[in-house]
């Protein structure tokens, strides 16, 4: 279980197809306080530490995390955010998280407000119902808030982010750029309201 709250960039350093894939991770944590098998985000994916160094990790990831996260986010170089499990009574600031990508949006724009950057995201059909002004959503394993949302024609919804200076220069949002695809996760109390309702709407 995670937050959304972003406490370290990573970088690919080696990766290798063993059967599943296999990637280093280099990064600024004290790895003497991470065991192995541990649970760490990386960009919204809930990976498990399977061997590591002063300041690296290693993680297996499957074909099925593969095919359902953004498109060349396993390579050599890709910079991640992440974030470590949260523990009891550490402090929840952003929201509740189970690192399990529900869909892969894209950036439709980008532009700056004030000091932040206002991105429009775009999510799948499938997503759309999940998704409310003011409500929660993970991208890129970051907790934000949604300012807007608009339904599209083809039942894709294009929802609005202000991302202030803190939070482009602590995660790797602030690179983002028009096309970019991007992991998408949907708040779990969202999940389990439509739920609650498609299940009240068949018993009618």
């Amino acid at each position: 279980m995670f937050t959304g709250i972003i406490t370290d960039i990573g970088t690919i350093d080696t990766v290798e197809q063993r059967g599943d894939l296999h990637a280093r991770i280099r990064c600024g944590y004290d790895m003497d306080g991470v065991a192995i098998g541990a649970s760490i985000a990386c960009s919204g994916v809930c990976l498990t530490v399977t061997s590591k160094g002063d300041d690296w990790f290693t993680v297996d990831i499957s074909a099925e995390t593969v095919s359902k996260t953004s498109a060349g986010r396993w390579a050599h170089g890709t910079r991640l955010n992440l974030e470590r499990a949260l523990k009891i009574g550490d402090e929840l600031g952003g929201h509740i998280v189970t690192g399990h990508v529900d869909g892969i949006g894209h950036v439709v724009a980008r532009e700056a407000e004030g000091d932040s950057i206002r991105f429009t995201i775009g999510a799948p059909h499938a997503l759309a119902p999940y998704l409310a002004t003011k409500g929660s959503i993970t991208v890129e394993g970051v907790s934000l808030t949604v300012n807007s949302h608009a339904d599209q024609p083809d039942g894709s919804v294009h929802f609005g982010l202000n991302i202030i200076p803190h939070t482009w220069e602590v995660t790797t949002l602030g690179t983002l750029q028009p096309g970019d695809p991007v992991n998408l996760e949907i708040d779990v109390l969202a999940r389990y309201l439509m739920r609650m309702n498609e299940v009240k709407s068949i018993s009618v």
